[in-house]
């Protein structure tokens, strides 16, 4: 069995015996708390940790509130605790706090062993909350970077990219292939994946709501979806004819061209000349060769749409990172 510690387990560990040691030091009462407290804030990212903590933090407050009037109105038992509870989990709900439920738990359980609520009490308690948040928040001031493996995804899904374009010019040069269409689901699955990553790495930023990465996956993905809508009319073509050439060439260009700084405008350009050439050639004369024109201008239009989508979008984006 493959035996791995991570860096989250490394920072959760680590922080726990920090909070747990400042807590003793400060000669709290129920200091092990700290390290509770510091285990449960301890997130994937930056901005979830800062938001969770903040909950946490809100929760707790509401919990001593609650804890002061039930139990010094109504008495230190089992009762009152039950009541506590009814009263204290459907408010943390209410405020969208319910990350801070389980720790509140804690603050409450120590009063209630404590039986009095007094300042020394709830100061002791508040110190426990920022020790362990505290801890928490300074542990998650390093997350690794995903550079290496977004380079690696947008690398991977570009040669995927270029080798379904090199079969498509292929399908269409020959009317036929021995293509098995692999591409297809490992590039689903990569797109999601680079995804997944750019959007941990945006929330790693508390202050920065922009990545280039996640646009950049995005852009790839709704150029996917034409690809996978050119497919069924590629494989219609049956036979090689000029117009069929053309296109398969394009396409091969465009496969070696696939880069996040290709040059759109030439493409289109292209596009617009192979388009009127199209309309300058005699009407066809069978309903075969109306139904094989037609599928290759449907195809210029889509990988028109394509260019578009890489112009329009990837453009906006260096707009707003700069």
């Amino acid at each position: 069995m493959n035996f791995r510690i991570g860096y989250r387990t490394i920072k959760t560990a680590l922080g726990a015996a920090i909070a747990i040691a400042i807590a003793h030091g400060m000669q709290l009462e129920f200091y092990s708390a700290a390290a509770i407290i510091t285990i449960l804030c301890i997130s994937v990212t930056r901005r979830q940790s800062l938001l969770i903590s903040w909950h946490r933090i809100i929760a707790c407050l509401v919990a001593m509130v609650f804890s002061f009037v039930l139990f010094e109105a109504l008495g230190y038992n089992p009762l009152t605790l039950a009541l506590l509870l009814l009263l204290f989990i459907p408010t943390s709900v209410k405020l969208k706090v319910t990350e801070g439920i389980v720790t509140s738990c804690v603050i409450i359980l120590h009063i209630y062993v404590i039986g009095q609520v007094s300042l020394a009490i709830l100061l002791n308690e508040l110190l426990l909350i920022c020790v362990g948040v505290g801890v928490a928040l300074v542990m998650n001031l390093y997350m690794p970077s995903h550079e290496k493996k977004l380079r690696y995804f947008r690398r991977e899904i570009e040669e995927h990219f270029k080798s379904i374009f090199n079969e498509m010019s292929t399908y269409i040069r020959h009317g036929e292939s021995i293509w098995d269409g692999k591409e297809i689901p490992e590039t689903l699955a990569l797109l999601k994946q680079g995804k997944d990553i750019a959007l941990t790495n945006i929330h790693n930023h508390i202050l920065r709501y922009e990545d280039q990465y996640y646009h950049y996956f995005k852009m790839r993905e709704k150029q996917f979806e034409i690809i996978e809508r050119l497919m069924p009319f590629v494989s219609s073509i049956n036979r090689s004819v000029p117009q069929g050439i053309t296109i398969a060439d394009f396409l091969d260009e465009l496969s070696k061209s696939i880069s996040p700084t290709n040059h759109v405008p030439y493409f289109l350009d292209r596009l617009n000349d192979m388009k009127r050439d199209f309309q300058e050639m005699p009407l066809p004369e069978t309903r075969e060769e109306f139904e094989l024109r037609s599928s290759l201008f449907y195809i210029m239009h889509e990988l028109e749409q394509y260019l578009f989508i890489k112009d329009r979008l990837w453009n906006d984006v260096d707009k707003r990172m700069v």
